[in-house]
């Protein structure tokens, strides 16, 4: 196989590079950032390239929105994922994308070489490879997103008044509302989310948080 290798630690990309060429592979290209992603995979055109998430300048997601951002330009290109962390935001939208194969590993998931190898080769022939941790927390994100669907546009818009930090009757207030009916949609918010009444957890702070997440 023809492999592009995008990691930013300098000690994992010599090894990976190592490895995969000790095994007969063709490391094309190894670099450090999205940038030079995409730009190796536009040269090289390779059967499938290792994207760690988390990549220079800020270290958050820039791997993973580079390899969005292959796909929508060279569609098909396979893409392995293969980091420590699972994001959420961006990595349903690339999984979603059928054409071409995509996989996520976790690093620390990954015990053996042939597991690794395994995967490569199954992206690259266009399969589906997924750690059953990055299954889990996806799952859990779109849940949480469902759930949100399920509020009315009133509530939507009494929780969209909480995160902005208003008190039940500033919200009252504003949308011409009894004191009462605002404590109905409060509780009923709390219900449809799945927040229990807990000593330990802020309700309000939890909904909220599950607000801006979405």
């Amino acid at each position: 196989m023809r492999i592009v290798i995008a990691e930013d630690s300098t000690i994992l990309r010599q090894g990976l590079a190592e490895l995969l060429t000790l095994r007969g592979h063709e490391v094309a290209a190894a670099v450090k950032d999205g940038e030079s992603l995409r730009a190796a995979v536009r040269e090289h055109r390779p059967d499938v390239s290792v994207v760690d998430v988390r990549m220079p300048p800020t270290h958050t997601d820039e791997g993973l929105r580079a390899a969005i951002a292959l796909r929508d330009e060279l569609p098909g290109c396979a893409i392995l994922l293969f980091s420590q962390y699972v994001e959420t935001k961006y990595a349903a939208q690339l999984l979603a994308d059928r054409a071409g194969g995509v996989g996520y590993l976790l690093k620390d998931r990954v015990a053996e070489v042939a597991d690794f190898l395994d995967a490569l080769h199954r992206v690259s022939a266009g399969q589906t490879v997924l750690d059953p941790e990055v299954v889990s927390q996806l799952f859990s994100a779109t849940r949480r997103t469902s759930a949100l669907s399920e509020l009315t546009a009133r509530e939507r818009e009494v929780l969209g008044l909480m995160a902005e930090g208003r008190s039940n009757s500033a919200i009252a207030a504003g949308l011409f509302l009894s004191a009462g009916s605002v404590e109905k949609y409060v509780t009923s918010i709390f219900g449809k989310l799945g927040l229990p009444q807990s000593e330990g957890d802020n309700r309000r702070v939890l909904a909220v948080l599950r607000y801006l997440d979405s």
